[in-house]
């Protein structure tokens, strides 16, 4: 004890926190990096990769870290997970010593350190899964922990360095950086890339890419914009891209009072990337066909220009402030699509803006904050190893609507201002959420560590209801009330509006609720309304009363966001088990078809179709109604005078259909390459419409291949191929095509096997593969290891998304009873996923 005492008392002379020893542990702990964050500064790496032209062939590196150590007391732990076969060269401080690899760790002993500055040499084997290699092309992703898995580096956010980095590639291949091109060289096979020191970084933003690209460039304000792209046929794509670019830096560079903060401008677009996009600085990644469209639908416009706004808001948000633990992962990407909504708002109008403000995030936010499985915006991060685990809708959905109330509590001037004082003081820098409270306190007249507490660091969603007395034709009292769903009293101190409907008008009435029950009493003396809508201007959040009087006008309210707010409330009450029967609503829904004219509106109807139609209906009466649904889609298209409405439902009936009339009808449209009236089709059309052929009709399976044979697009023709098997007419096929996905490799271009998924557990295909379940599950702990971020959610979606029996959720129940001890967020994830199996199965016996 004594001599623990004197090293303590020792540390604390010379000016070192009292860290105790660190353990070799996998992953990046907590402990670990607080340690290292206080031990190690000044980082740079030199890196330098040999890209073979054959993908199988191994690519070498050879680094050079640059650090400085406050003390060389303790090991020095440097992440590379990777066996110890892939170093073959380690020198430390120009001594050469033998590599240790211990649990993920390169680990080199204090005697080879010095206090100071030290130079670490590792000649290495990259490993190459997060480099997504491809025959002609391959992409670094590292994020959140991936780039431990590519080479030796200190892998944790708070953890900031610049990168020098050399890339030697097959001849003809362009490369793209987070530094400038310094200059390049060709010597006959090879191409050499030698870049500038990048901008201080952390790891998880450091990447490139490298292969048989197009290239284009534009000057965007004082910036000369790159864009390395593979779309054989761009169209005006490209122009209208970087004009997204330009409009997003302009409006972010005002707001924020910052000029863009990194050396340059560039991006890519890589085909069936595994997210919307990633945003390394001067490298930005996107997934290709959110880029490049084709007959774009007005939805799909908007959804381009927010899908940029949000990776250019990231410039600022992530990677000019960086959070300093990624249990605060979510502060990026709420305030990433926070702004992205502003620029998609003064480009389009406040209008459009509500609208698409609440139909992206509302849904996709209560779909998993009703469900046991619902996590909190701020979550608990022990080992960096399960940051992955933490993404999903609470933090790129709910958030923004925290977000847009916490903008309306302090009004919009304070909360701006609050803002750009927290981009200023922690510029190229971390900092936390707590951080960022404290700032934000000094610009409001409330309570926000009061507020934050319900709303950032606890699960779930308040339930309203209300009580109405009159006095004659004339309201007495109207009161509100609101309650958890679930779990401990609270609540959630918000805006929202009431609207009362009269025959010829309606009263709007601002709510301002910050307790359990209030009375509104601007109702009170007014007249009695035909139907009240709660929650009309769609900010407030929560599952709000549905007056069942509305019905036969909710479809030709004025307002196109009351409307929306309406579908999205009565769906939500539904699925509670209030209000009606999913069969009532998917009638009424039906009729709405009709009548609504607002695009946004449109696809929202008819997602909820088909959600209520494949999943909250029974297969005999999904039957039964099939016939009066199909005709009243294929109605309400030719009656549509917008081609983009037309689109929508012509989608719709494409998703639905199942007689074999329809059937009929779809494949002379994709035979003939001639839609209906009014529609115009792409090639990305046809093929989709291809793939529902093959699925609900078996004789016409041949259709993919005669797809195929009409595009000119590896790339297009690939992800085909891979498809193929999971719509097979035979059973065999299917089988041997899944049992195929328990090896990882098979699993490497994550969006096809979504995409696969949802065919082979689709509704019409259940009965023979319900028996892929119980290894779903149990593939779901290795999936969170070996893929991205996304994958483990998508994979249980796309596998459970439509089932609706008693005997899947059994399978369910049973994983969860067999596995007591599961991963707590990968048990959540489950929960997510499943949660419509849940309430189906309820709501349907």
């Amino acid at each position: 004890m004594m001599q623990t005492l004197r090293n303590i008392i020792l540390l604390l002379v010379i000016g070192v926190p009292a860290f105790s020893r660190q353990k070799i542990t996998p992953g990046v702990s907590s402990e670990l990096s607080k340690y290292r964050r206080a031990e190690i500064s000044g980082i740079r790496y030199q890196l330098a990769f040999q890209v073979p032209a054959t993908k199988t062939e191994s690519i070498a590196g050879m680094e050079t870290i640059s650090c400085s150590l406050k003390t060389n007391a303790q090991p020095l732990q440097i992440d590379f997970k990777q066996p110890a076969d892939h170093l073959q060269a380690l020198s430390v401080n120009g001594k050469t010593i033998t590599p240790k690899l211990e649990n993920e760790h390169l680990v080199i002993a204090p005697a080879q350190l010095h206090k100071g500055n030290n130079t670490i040499n590792i000649q290495f084997t990259a490993g190459d899964a997060s480099l997504n290699r491809n025959a002609e092309y391959l992409y670094a992703l590292f994020v959140p922990d991936r780039a431990r898995t590519v080479f030796p580096c200190f892998d944790q956010p708070d953890l900031k360095a610049h990168f020098v980095l050399t890339l030697r590639v097959p001849a003809g291949w362009k490369a793209l950086a987070n530094g400038k091109l310094k200059d390049s060289t060709s010597n006959g096979s090879q191409t050499i890339y030698n870049f500038t020191d990048s901008d201080l970084l952390p790891t998880y933003l450091f990447s490139f890419t490298t292969g048989k690209y197009n290239q284009a460039q534009k000057q965007l304000g004082t910036y000369n914009a790159e864009f390395l792209y593979r779309e054989t046929d761009p169209g005006a794509n490209v122009d209208s891209i970087f004009q997204a670019h330009d409009n997003a830096l302009r409006f972010l560079e005002s707001w924020t009072g910052i000029r863009y903060p990194f050396q340059k401008v560039g991006f890519a677009a890589i085909p069936d990337f595994q997210f919307g996009g990633m945003e390394h600085p001067g490298e930005v990644q996107y997934k290709a066909m959110s880029l490049f469209l084709k007959e774009p639908t007005k939805d799909q416009l908007i959804g381009r220009i927010g899908l940029i706004s949000h990776e250019t808001a990231h410039m600022w948000f992530g990677d000019l402030v960086t959070m300093q633990w990624f249990n605060d992962v979510w502060m990026k990407e709420v305030f990433a699509n926070f702004m992205a909504d502003k620029v998609v708002e003064q480009l389009m109008g406040s209008e459009t803006f509500n609208l698409q403000f609440l139909t992206d995030h509302y849904p996709a936010a209560y779909g998993v904050d009703r469900t046991p499985g619902a996590n909190p915006i701020r979550q608990q991060l022990d080992n960096l190893q399960d940051a992955g685990s933490m993404y999903g809708n609470i933090i790129y959905h709910k958030a923004p609507i925290m977000m847009r109330q916490m903008e309306l509590l302090m009004g919009k001037d304070n909360f701006q201002k609050g803002i750009q004082e927290y981009l200023h003081k922690y510029a190229y820098n971390n900092a936390t959420w707590n951080d960022l409270v404290q700032i934000l306190a000094k610009y409001s007249k409330y309570d926000l560590l009061t507020w934050n507490k319900v709303w950032v660091n606890q699960p779930g969603r308040p339930v309203f209801d209300y009580t109405i007395s009159y006095n004659g034709n004339k309201i007495d009292k109207l009161n509100l009330t609101q309650r958890p769903e679930t779990g401990a009293a609270r609540i959630w101190p918000q805006a929202f509006a009431v609207t009362l409907v009269y025959a010829d008008s309606i009263h709007t009435i601002p709510v301002n609720m910050n307790t359990a029950g209030m009375q509104l009493k601007a109702a009170s003396g007014l007249t009695k309304p035909l139907f009240i809508l709660f929650n009309s201007d769609g900010i407030g959040y929560g599952l709000f009363p549905a007056d069942k009087a509305m019905q036969e006008q909710l479809f030709t309210q004025q307002s196109a966001v009351s409307r929306a707010a309406a579908y999205v409330n009565i769906y939500e009450n539904v699925l509670s088990g209030r209000y009606m029967t999913p069969a009532e609503l998917l009638a009424l829904l039906t009729k709405g078809l009709a009548i609504e004219k607002e695009e946004t509106n449109l696809r929202l109807l008819t997602n909820y179709i088909a959600s209520l139609y494949w999943t909250f209906t029974r297969a005999a009466d999904r039957i039964a109604f099939s016939t009066q649904l199909e005709t009243a889609l294929w109605n309400a298209m030719e009656a549509q005078t917008q081609p983009n409405n037309k689109k929508v439902l012509f989608r719709a009936y494409q998703n639905v259909y199942v007689s074999e009339v329809a059937g009929k009808r779809m494949y002379e449209i994709w035979q003939l390459q001639q839609p209906p009236a009014g529609i115009k089709l792409a090639e990305e059309d046809y093929t989709s419409l291809a793939l529902t052929l093959a699925l609900k009709n078996d004789t016409a399976a041949t259709v993919i291949t005669q797809q195929r044979n009409r595009m000119s697009d590896a790339d297009k023709k690939a992800r085909l191929d891979f498809l193929m098997p999971a719509l097979s007419a035979n059973v065999a096929v299917r089988d041997s095509f899944f049992n195929s996905l328990t090896d990882r490799k098979n699993r490497a271009k994550e969006a096809w096997v979504v995409i696969a998924l949802g065919y082979l557990h689709h509704p019409l295909r259940q009965s023979t593969s319900y028996k892929y379940l119980p290894q779903s599950l149990e593939l779901v702990e290795e999936i969170q290891r070996t893929g991205d971020i996304f994958f483990p959610a998508s994979w249980l979606s796309a596998t459970f998304g439509s089932y609706q029996t008693k005997a899947a959720w059994q399978v369910v129940q049973q994983f969860l009873l067999k596995h007591p001890g599961y991963n707590p967020k990968l048990k959540a994830k489950i929960q997510q996923a499943t949660d419509n199996l849940n309430r189906a199965q309820k709501l349907l016996n």
